[in-house]
């Protein structure tokens, strides 16, 4: 894909914040959101010819409108938008809080769903463009300690793959990106152990030739990706007792 325009949401820190530096590197134009007006300063400064702050909280639909005609109106039209805030994985059923799971699915599936809202009227009135999903290989099944964020992230898998096969006649480009673990202040918080974590701008440099690329999903790392995609395909009766003898009994 010819550089132009990219809008990337959660990109005050982590896998956001290290993929506008990239995109930046190979000639795009980017737009960066997020909840932190100084830490989107921060962003900026590693690119300031070409990294643009938009402050937004992405479970404001209505802001997200605005945000995106802004950018438009001020950088052109969006050729890239990748939907990538989201937050934490912790979770304990013993402190099971209904409000705290619904804003998990609030933020990272419903913060997308603001996201494409705003951006698709002007892809489909051009006829072009690419949409990115930020989910997780935690979306591929629910795994211990973790069934809001696992929730989520299948529901940004299967709404990917939904809205690739409705729009791609429409010429617009739909992709889910599905990392395993990334060093990250998301992850920093992870009290267990994480195979085969890897560094913010290793993980943008496989997104931005994913993106590039042609495959719908962009996954990665490919050893532990490819543990859970074998798991996924297990029958529960081999499934759960499996799960029940690796995370020790925890579930």
């Amino acid at each position: 894909m010819t550089a132009g325009v990219a809008w990337i949401t959660g990109a005050s820190s982590g896998i956001g914040a290290a993929l506008a530096v990239e995109l930046a590197g190979h000639g795009w134009q980017v737009a960066v959101s997020g909840r932190d007006a100084e830490r989107l300063a921060a962003v900026r400064a590693r690119a300031p010819a070409a990294i643009h702050p938009f402050a937004l909280d992405v479970t404001d639909a209505d802001a997200n409108v605005t945000v995106a005609a802004d950018i438009e109106r001020r950088l052109g039209p969006i050729d890239r938008a990748v939907f990538n805030a989201g937050v934490g994985s912790g979770f304990s059923v013993d402190r099971f809080d209904a409000a705290d799971v619904r804003e998990r699915m609030h933020v990272n599936y419903g913060g997308a769903v603001n996201g494409i809202g705003a951006v698709l009227p002007a892809m489909r009135a051009r006829g072009r463009g690419q949409i990115a999903l930020t989910a997780s290989v935690a979306g591929f099944r629910g795994l211990p300690d973790g069934a809001p964020y696992c929730a989520s992230k299948a529901a940004m898998i299967a709404l990917a793959e939904g809205l690739a096969l409705d729009l791609a006649p429409r010429g617009i480009d739909v992709r889910v990106i599905t990392p395993g673990f990334v060093r990250t202040p998301l992850t920093d918080k992870n009290r267990f152990p994480m195979p085969f974590i890897i560094e913010p701008d290793d993980a943008a440099r496989r997104i931005r030739r994913g993106l590039d690329g042609r495959g719908f999903e962009i996954t990665f790392p490919k050893r532990l990706s490819y543990v859970l995609k074998t798991l996924q395909r297990l029958p529960y009766a081999l499934y759960f007792p499996l799960i029940r003898r690796i995370a020790g009994g925890r579930s």
